[in-house]
């Protein structure tokens, strides 16, 4: 019999820590291609140059999480029924942490032992494991590492139904996800639904990433005779012929030295599935209705790198690869998604047990088929879409308890278009109940009720971003109104006038917002702003007066040491660590890092060799950044250079490679390029 219950799991997990509280302005580069690339269609050309935001706001980043494991408690959903229990992480944006196949005992997932944090996803903060469930933005998204509004539903039938939902921020849309197990099935069922509320079109996008555990002999088979490829090898961008690439069956992951993606370009009228089967033709199958039309592969590779990644975000022997299934072919596409559009999928993951010989044969479509026709026998297509066509009796239905809230601000949204006289944000389906709101929501309530931002002390940290062109609006109103002009109506007028890209009016609200109250934060954003602008002198400065006001902020400090290094002031960050940044600050590994390169700069290679022996760990590493590598063989390169009276030169660099190789604490590179 199916049942839903909620319970904690304890397992070892770092802490997150508190948010970044300075607003990422920073403004990405145009994703423009140059020129079509061979085989992608103008539609797929188009959308990749469409919908990728500037920036982030108004979330700010999740950077201050460390790697202390402790043994913690996780709120969890789990939906049983005879074949299958499916574990939700409640407040990890809803991701399906665990799905075992109950007869067998296998777990179809790769279900990481550990909660650790690392730099992947948009807001910084992701880790491994599972399948995670991407919306709105390109990059693993916005609530990876946050809480979901979850609550308890059942179909007409009796069959319990885990509810999730939230708002999200950037986009401006509400989705929900009802997670369903009817008795006896085989497959977990995933709806999901996206709504536009607006009366306008917004960029979309959606990926489900399902990570699986990864084997010599694991195989992805996938009903596609041809993929989409950003640059396999040393090819550039095109759509290639599968599995045979390059001489090598990109089929079978461990063939691969590199990290490497594959967006796979199932026919029309085909199916829409994926499935990575071991040696022994077992393994996890996902499949969805159609609107779901894009699957991809991603696998870190065979190198010392790529290993060292999937140890750094787990523990040894948890190595893995992620099948994925997204809206659109290729994953750098945002759709364009109409005005009040509705969108929605029914996904079902469930174990595929295919005949070893023909799932491993070398004849690609005979692989291919032999796992198709067990998926039909597994849940036929027509199966499926039924069970979608059903949930059409109780999708709308509320939840019968709301367990836990996600964020606030749906709820502050909703109030917004209440007091605004507009349609509300979303049905009783998804309820943005008033009690989400807390602190981050509460200057903003007075924004909306008393028509001002409420004073708040240069010391505290900021904690949340409004940059809606409503709010800036009334911010505006106040300001002008001489209703609430302080320091800090200033510089959230400054956010949001950046946001908007009027940058002119940004520096006279961060600048009046320093002549009311000095502060670290519009300090900071000015730094930002003059160092976007060319004016690195004056950036460099602005970033010392912050860094002055707040040493004890650590993502200040990064920023700080990162832009003068940078920028050629390496003494001045030296001057800074060694005089004013406070421990832990000062002894932080990205915080090491910088000073290395540092010193670096200014030749002191015993403060090099020095920090390059120690286990330098830098927490937030970010996904393909070689800084740790780069510094060990630029400290070689210069040493040596000015021991030997010798130019950098190609010679030098060849040699530094072959008798100084990277350690292994030290090497994330993807690739050995």
């Amino acid at each position: 019999m199916s049942e839903l219950r909620f319970e904690d799991l304890i397992i070892p997990g770092a802490d997150l820590g508190p948010e970044n509280p300075l607003p990422p302005l920073q403004r990405g580069t145009p994703r423009t291609p140059e020129a079509p690339y061979p085989g992608f269609s103008t539609e797929i050309m188009r959308n990749l140059a469409y919908g990728h935001p500037a920036n982030y706001l108004p979330y700010t980043m999740q950077d201050r999480y460390g790697r202390r494991l402790t043994e913690r408690p996780f709120k969890v959903a789990v939906l049983e029924n005879e074949i299958l229990r499916a574990t939700f992480f409640l407040e990890l944006g809803g991701r399906l942490r665990s799905l075992v196949h109950k007869p067998s005992g296998r777990e179809l997932l790769e279900c990481n032992p550990v909660f650790q944090p690392a730099n992947l996803a948009i807001r910084n903060a992701w880790f491994s494991g599972g399948v995670e469930w991407n919306i709105g933005i390109l990059g693993h998204h916005p609530f990876t590492c946050s809480p979901m509004f979850a609550g308890r539903g059942q179909t007409p039938d009796g069959t319990p139904v885990l509810r999730l939902w939230e708002w999200e921020r950037l986009r401006q849309v509400p989705y929900q996800i009802d997670a369903f197990l009817p008795d006896g099935s085989p497959m977990l069922m995933v709806r999901v639904r996206i709504t536009n509320p607006h009366e306008s079109e917004v960029p979309m996008y959606w990926w489900s990433n399902t990570a699986v555990p990864e084997s010599e002999e694991t195989r992805v088979l996938v009903p596609a005779d041809q993929a989409y490829s950003f640059g396999y090898g040393k090819s550039g961008p095109a759509l290639l012929d599968i599995p045979m690439v390059q001489g090598t069956d990109v089929s079978y992951t461990t063939r691969h030295d590199k990290a490497v993606d594959f967006f796979f370009h199932i026919p029309d009228d085909r199916r829409r599935w994926v499935s990575a089967l071991d040696g022994g033709g077992r393994g996890l199958v996902q499949t969805s209705t159609d609107l779901l039309k894009g699957r991809k592969l991603f696998l870190w590779g065979m190198n010392p790198g790529g290993r060292r990644w999937q140890e750094f975000l787990s523990v040894k022997g948890h190595q893995y690869l992620e099948i994925q299934a997204g809206l659109s072919r290729v994953q750098g596409e945002h759709l364009p998604m109409p005005a009040g559009a509705v969108w929605e999928w029914l996904e079902g993951y469930g174990l595929m047990e295919a005949d070893p010989r023909l799932a491993h044969s070398s004849d690609w479509a005979a692989a291919w088929r032999e796992v198709d026709a067990r998926l039909e026998k597994l849940m036929p297509r027509q199966q499926l879409e039924a069970a979608f066509a059903a949930t059409a009796a109780w999708v709308d239905a509320p939840p019968a308890e709301v367990l836990q809230h996600g964020s606030g601000w749906g709820a502050l949204e909703q109030r917004r278009r209440q007091a605004a006289g507009q349609k509300p944000l979303a049905g009783p389906a998804i309820p943005f109940a008033a009690a989400s709101m807390g602190p981050l929501q509460a200057p903003w309530c007075d924004l909306l009720t008393a028509g001002c931002l409420p004073e708040a002390e240069p010391r505290d940290e900021p904690t949340s971003y409004l940059v809606q062109p409503e709010w800036r609006e009334r911010l505006e109103a106040a300001v002008a109104a001489g209703r609430g002009v302080h320091w800090y109506a200033w510089l959230h007028l400054g956010v949001m006038r950046y946001w908007a890209e009027d940058f002119a009016g940004a520096r006279q609200a961060w600048e009046a917002s320093l002549a009311a109250r000095p502060n670290a934060w519009a300090a900071r954003n000015l730094a930002v702003l003059a160092r976007e602008e060319g004016r690195g002198v004056e950036a460099g400065n602005y970033y010392l007066q912050a860094c002055r006001e707040r040493p004890d902020v650590f993502p200040l400090a990064v920023e700080c040491g990162q832009f003068l290094v940078d920028s050629g002031r390496a003494q001045d960050w030296l001057d800074l660590v060694g005089r004013e940044l406070p421990e832990p600050v000062r002894s932080a590994g990205r915080i090491r890092l910088l000073e290395g390169q540092a010193a670096l700069a200014v030749e002191d290679f015993a403060r090099v060799d020095a920090l390059l022996q120690e286990k330098l760990v830098i927490d937030d590493l970010r996904e393909g950044e070689r800084s740790l590598s780069h510094l060990w063989f630029a400290y070689h390169e210069r040493r040596l250079s000015v021991q030997d009276k010798v130019a950098v030169d190609d010679a030098l660099r060849e040699r530094v490679r072959r008798e100084y190789p990277v350690p292994e604490h030290l090497d994330f590179r993807m690739s050995n390029d």
